[in-house]
This record gives structure tokens, sequence and C-alpha cells, in this order.
């Protein structure tokens, strides 16, 4: 231990030094009379405002002082150095180019710091914020060739709002804004800031564009703030229309006509603005509701419009449906372009038509993929997809997609016995812009609800060991309450499992192994699922979470219908084959914390349990939860993970299967940063494992039980992402900390670790190549 500790001291020594002297180095490429600019202070002197105040002034001056400077790590400006070292270069490329001005960073002086103005900021930001009296000074301190500017802000006491007043008249704009002051952002008793008043201007113009004011503008109103009527450090507020605010502002339109041309392009766009087709000239009104389809190709059913469309003759024009009409026409799905105009019909009586003016994507296309992938189970191989979509199947903006496929994965190392293995399927899936269903499905959402159809078929064959004929089929319904909030309901979905060709060397190894064994069984499986999203990482927040709830009920109203109890009589048949009873549910977080532009910390939780019962003892392997692999434990190698404490490694003289479990606990922490434009690199942390339901007297320790806690898999290691916009390749290297197969109190493996030894890192570094994030 002793030694240790010395070792540790020298360590932080050597840092200690080296940052000192990285630190001194980058002043000596300083000129005579340069100084390095290495910030600013702002110093707040006021009696009569808490800590918490203080502090929330101070962060918000100092991020709007200009310029900031030089970015530091530890202390250390390792960017600034690599700019000082780097020769300047001759041409704006070769590597002195990249190490100097990509990499690196231009020195921040003193002399690029324009103290006034940003006095003048400091004074002007303290008055926006209701400190009327604000002064600032400011001082430079400098030492060593560096200088920091110090300013000093004395605010003085903050102006509270005394009373709101919103003037009156007898104007029809008026009245509406009356009955828009019950939600005012501008209360007695609170700090007068301008911000909170730009906001309660623009909440007053979202409120008159819900009633028809659509000319209206946040410009149009004027807040006064008076300090002369009340007493000391206070003022009145008074919320009234500029004296010039234009007429049509004042006026409350509505619909007159809705006209969509489905078959717009866009090429007629003309310095900027849209030119409303000539066929609006003698409309002729193709669908109900008055509303007019200009579609001489009828490339559409006029019907499609009727549920996307929510502004109808006569009605008020409001900002929610004009958003919802634009938004649900987008989601269709088959329209590249949307735009919307409304051009005044009718002045006397306030009314203009709608024009929707629509230029159509391809109707059709074709597309070939090829792909190669890798993996951390020892395999390599080649995937090949062909792909035909068509958008508007039966003129109603119906998707029909329909695809085959062929793969391969060839064993490149490992397991000895892993074989080769090769797939083939095809599917097709249509899905129909509204709910298919006998009851109505009303949705005010700003996307289309979606009754979605597929049928499938795969072939894999495992070299010499069996083949699989797998078919799939499914109908349900997605639908979107928001951005946010998500919705996947599959009334039924069937997955049937028929084998075929288990060749006699793999039920010699599966003869002692009931695992193995269900692996080749068939298997029907049906019933509902239903999974549902959350997500606001869409958002320019700081903190933003993902989270996806999945339960998947198989067999269950059959299984109550036909008595079905396994562990008592035999299974009940459907055509001859055994029907799956379970309820499985699944649960996905994550959560995401952006420490700045270039890096972020993102976390995830995955916790999951199936339950057999009623017709089934056991889960349907292709039911079952996995881990290890690229996007799991990284650590440890696809599939090969649990369940429990159960060791791989005394599989049949080292046959290889996929590990597979009925309860699974996941945890993974990863630090991203950009280090150079597509460069991205990461530190990671997994943790888990997967366990069984019931006792498998051939997988000891496979069990869920109280000891579960000791037998979580660890592993970390450090990864490169490859940003190329159209897509992130990922290299992930880790190893092992905790390895759950191990003698209880001997499973971390902190003091196994040697680099040194090339078999150590052979059985331990795990390369992973994988096609974007983890999670």
């Amino acid at each position: 231990m002793k030694k240790n500790y010395h070792t540790y001291f020298r360590y932080l020594f050597s840092f200690g030094v080296a940052s000192v002297a990285l630190s001194c180095s980058n002043t000596r490429y300083l000129k005579e009379g340069q100084m390095l600019y290495t910030g600013a202070k702002i110093k707040i002197e006021n009696d009569t405002l808490s800590k918490n105040e203080k502090k929330d002034l101070q962060t918000a001056l100092e991020a709007n002082l200009t310029p900031k400077p030089n970015s530091s790590f530890l202390g250390l400006r390792p960017k600034l150095y690599f700019y000082n070292i780097a020769k300047e270069p001759k041409k704006e490329k070769g590597f002195n180019y990249w190490l100097k001005y990509k990499v690196g960073e231009k020195p921040v002086l003193l002399g690029d710091v324009d103290r006034e103005f940003n006095k003048d900021i400091i004074e002007n930001y303290s008055e926006n914020k209701g400190y009327f009296n604000a002064k600032a000074t400011y001082d430079t301190v400098s030492k060593n060739k560096k200088a920091q500017v110090i300013y000093t802000l004395r605010p003085g006491a903050r102006y509270l709002i005394s009373n709101v007043k919103f003037q009156k008249d007898s104007s029809l704009v008026n009245q509406e804004i009356q009955n828009l002051t019950g939600k005012t952002l501008l209360k007695a008793g609170k700090p007068f800031d301008l911000d909170v008043i730009k906001t309660e201007r623009e909440r007053i113009d979202n409120g008159l564009k819900e009633k028809g004011f659509y000319y209206f503008h946040p410009d149009n109103i004027i807040v006064q703030a008076d300090s002369t009527v009340t007493k000391s450090h206070n003022v009145e507020l008074n919320v009234k229309l500029k004296d010039n605010t234009p007429d049509l502002s004042t006026q409350q339109f509505s619909i007159d006509k809705v006209i969509v041309f489905p078959n717009y392009n866009i090429q007629d766009v003309k310095n900027g603005k849209y030119k409303i087709p000539m066929e609006a000239d003698s409309l002729q009104k193709y669908a109900h509701e008055d509303i007019y389809v200009i579609d001489p190709q009828n490339k559409f059913k006029p019907k499609i419009f009727d549920r996307a469309l929510y502004f109808k003759k006569g009605d008020l024009y409001n900002r929610t449906n004009h958003n919802l009409t634009l938004n649900r026409l987008i989601s269709l799905g088959v329209f590249k372009f949307v735009k919307n105009e409304f051009i005044v019909s009718d002045s006397l009586q306030n009314k203009f038509d709608a024009y929707y003016l629509l230029t159509p994507r391809e109707l059709q296309s074709l597309r070939l993929e090829a792909l190669g992938r890798t993996n951390s189970a020892n395999y390599a191989g080649s995937e090949l997809n062909l792909n035909w979509t068509h958008r508007n199947f039966f003129r109603g903006a119906e998707q029909f997609k329909a695809s085959v496929y062929g793969a391969f994965d060839v064993q490149i190392g490992g397991p000895e016995n892993a074989k080769n293995i090769f797939r083939a399927g095809s599917n097709v899936q249509l899905s129909i812009p509204r709910i298919v269903a006998p009851f109505r499905f009303n949705s005010s959402s700003a996307f289309v609800p979606r009754t979605n159809i597929s049928l499938g078929y795969e072939f894999q064959n495992r070299t010499e060991y069996y083949t699989l004929n797998t078919f799939t089929g499914s109908f349900g319904y997605n639908w979107k309450e928001n951005a946010r909030k998500e919705h996947d309901l599959k009334i039924i979905d069937i997955t049937l499992v028929s084998p075929a060709n288990v060749t006699d060397l793999y039920k010699q190894y599966a003869q002692n192994s009931d695992a193995l064994q269900r692996v080749v069984q068939k298997q029907l499986i049906f019933g509902p699922t239903y999974s549902y999203t959350y997500t606001n990482t869409m958002l320019p927040k700081t903190n933003t979470m993902y989270y996806k709830g999945t339960l998947d009920l198989a067999g269950n109203i059959t299984g109550l219908v036909t008595g079905a109890n396994a562990k008592k009589d035999k299974e009940k048949e459907i055509f001859g084959i055994p029907f799956s009873q379970y309820a499985k549910i699944e649960n996905d977080f994550r959560f995401y914390h952006k420490f700045n532009e270039k890096t972020s910390l993102a976390t995830r939780f995955i916790g999951g349990i199936a339950y057999p019962y009623g017709n089934s003892e056991f889960i349907p392997f292709s039911k079952q939860f996995f881990s290890g692999g690229s996007n799991s434990v990284r650590a440890f190698r696809a599939r090969t993970l649990g369940p429990g404490s159960f060791d791989p490694r005394t599989i049949n003289d080292g046959f290889y299967f996929d590990q597979s479990g009925d309860i699974k606990l996941e945890l993974n922490a990863e630090y991203r940063a950009n280090l150079y434009k597509f460069l991205n690199v990461a530190l990671f942390a997994d943790a888990g494992n997967i366990w069984l339901v019931n006792d498998d007297p051939q997988r000891p320790g496979a069990k869920f039980s109280k000891e579960f806690l000791s037998e979580i898999a660890v592993g970390a290691g450090f990864g490169l992402r490859l940003d190329f916009s159209i897509l992130i390749l990922r290299l992930d290297l880790a190893m092992p900390l905790r390895i759950p197969y191990y003698e209880k109190n001997d499973r971390w493996a902190f003091d196994k670790i040697n680099f040194g030894d090339s078999n150590w890192r052979r059985d331990n570094l795990v390369l992973n190549i994988a096609i974007g994030y983890p999670f």
C-alpha cells in the first residue's frame, strides 16, 4: 500500500509540474506589450440582494460579456498551446494548418477586450432587469503576461411592479385583449423585467391569433412604465395598443374558401413568393365541406384532405388549426413541401381564402442496400436489401413497402462450433393514414394516426445444425399525442416458428440441454402488444430524457378459454402447434445531460421481465432477453453474458449458443466529447445481466434470486465515433471489470488486468464495430 501511495504521489507531482510548464509556455509566445486575457469577473455590491439573487445576476452578466477567453481544461489551455507550437502554414491545408487552426485556438489578448462596451452591457442588462440606477466600473489586474478584467456593479434597489393596467377602448381587438388579462405574466409585487414584458406581448399576440386576428403583431402592443406615480422603487405598467397600429391588424378574419393544389411545383416560386395557380379562377368542388381540390390528374382521393385540413368555410381563423393542418399534411409522408397562403377575398366582410400548395414527393422509390458488418460474437458478414416503396398506394396517401433480403454471417474466430448463419426473407407493410376500426377515433394531434398491417417470412439456416422458417404478421395502430408522446398498439401480433432439417449433430449437442431443444421446437406466439414512448430529446435543453415501455401479452384469452395449464396437463395446441402464453414488460429509460456544445453525459437503464404461465412453462427463445454486444454490456461478446452466475465455458466442450433469460437489468453511462468536426470520443461503463424465472438444472446459478446484485457484470472502455452525417461509425474497445461466473469473492477483475499479456488481451479486450450510438 505504501508503494502505491508513493506512485500516486509521483503521478500527481508530475502532473502539477507539467501543468505549470504548459501554462507558462503559452505566454512566452506573446509579443512585447501583449497580455493574455484570462477572463472577466463581476463583483456586485448591494446589501439588499440575497446570495442567490447576486449569483443569478452575476452568471447572466458574465454570459453576455465578450470576448470569451481561450478554452481551458483543468487550468490548462491545450488548444492555445497547439496554436502556438504549430508553424504558420503556407497553404490552407496540410497538417500544420489543421493543427494550428482546427485543433488550435488563436490567443485572446487583453487588447481584444472593449471594456467600455462590456460596462455598457452590464448597465443595460441590469436596467432591463429592474435595476434602474445601476452603475458599473472596471479595473484590470495583470501578472506574468496574463490579465483579468474585474467589473464592479452597484445595481441599487430593484424596482417592483406596483400595478398593471390594461387600457380599455371600444374596439373589438381591445375587448379580446381584456379577455386575456386573467393569465397575464405581469404581476404586482414582481420585479420589473424587460424579458417578461416581451413574453407578455407574445402571449397576447398568440391569444389574438386564436381569435381571428391574423395580421396582428406583438409590436402593436406597447407597455409603458411609470416610476413617478408610486412610492420609491416601484413602477406602474400600462399595457395598450400603439396609436399607429395598422387597421388591418385590428380586424378579425374568417375563412371563405379552402383550396388545395396537391400537385404544386415548387419551381413556381419567384422572388421568394408563391404564385397561385391559374386554375383557382375556375374552381370545381371535388370534396364536401366546401374544400376545393385542384387535381386534374386525379392522383389523390379528396377525402384525405377532409381529414387533414382543420379549416372549413366560415371558421374563424386561429393559429392552432393553422399549424395543425400544416403538420398533418407533412406527416402524411407524401408531400415534400407544404406551403400555406391566405389571400383576402372580401375586405368588407373580413374574409380570406386559404390556399394549400403541396409539392408531392416521388411516389415510388426503389432502393438497393449492401451492408458489411462484424460483431463481438466473432461473426463477420454481409447483407443485401432490395426495398420498394409506394407512398400513395390507393391514392389516399397509403404507404406500401415491400422488401426482400439475404444475409450471411461467417465465423472468424471464437468458439469452434459456432458455425455460419445464412438468412433470407421478405416482408410487406401497408400503412394507412387513419384508424381503420368499427369505432370513431378523433385526434386533434398534429400527427396523422395510422393503421399498420405487415406480413413477413424469414428462412434461417445455421450450417450443420438446423433451419428455421419464421412467419410473422401484425395488425395495429400508431398515433402520437404530440411530438413527445407516441403510442403503438398491435391488436394482433403473430409469430410462427417452424424448424426443419435439424441435424443429428445438433441433436447430439441438445440431448442434455432443454434450452437447446427449445430453440428447434415449433412455436406459435400471438396476442396484443403495446408500447408507449416519451421523449424530449429534440428540445434545446440541458437535461433531456427518453422513455419506452413495452407490454407483450401472448395467448392470454386463448389460455383462459381452453383452461391451459402446462404444469399439470399437456400443452394445448392450435393446428397441432402448442401456443405460447406469457406476459412480458420492458422499460427503457435514458437521460442526457449536456455540459456544453461539445460534451455530454448519456445514461440508460433497462429493466424487463417475461413470465410464462398457463400453457407455457418457458418463454419462447425468440422473445427472451439477451445481454452483451455492441448495444449492451460491451465488455462481453454478443449474447454470451448470463444468465445469472452460470458459466458459459462449461457448455458441451465449447459448443456455442445464445444465452437467453426471462429477466434483464442493465445500466449504462457514457461521457461523450467532440474532438474535431467528425471525430468524437467516449468513455463508457456498462453493468447488467439476465436471469431465468425458473430453475434450470443444466444451467446452475441462472435463476434470479436475492443474490442478483452479486451477479451483475461490469465493463468499461473507450470509443471512437466517426460522424459522417449520413452515418455514424462506432468503434468501442471494452474490457470486463466484474465477471459474474467467477467465484463469488473473486469476481472483480482489477487485479487481473495485464495489458502486456497477449493472452489477457485476446480474452478480455472486446472490439465492437457498429453503426450509430448505442443509446
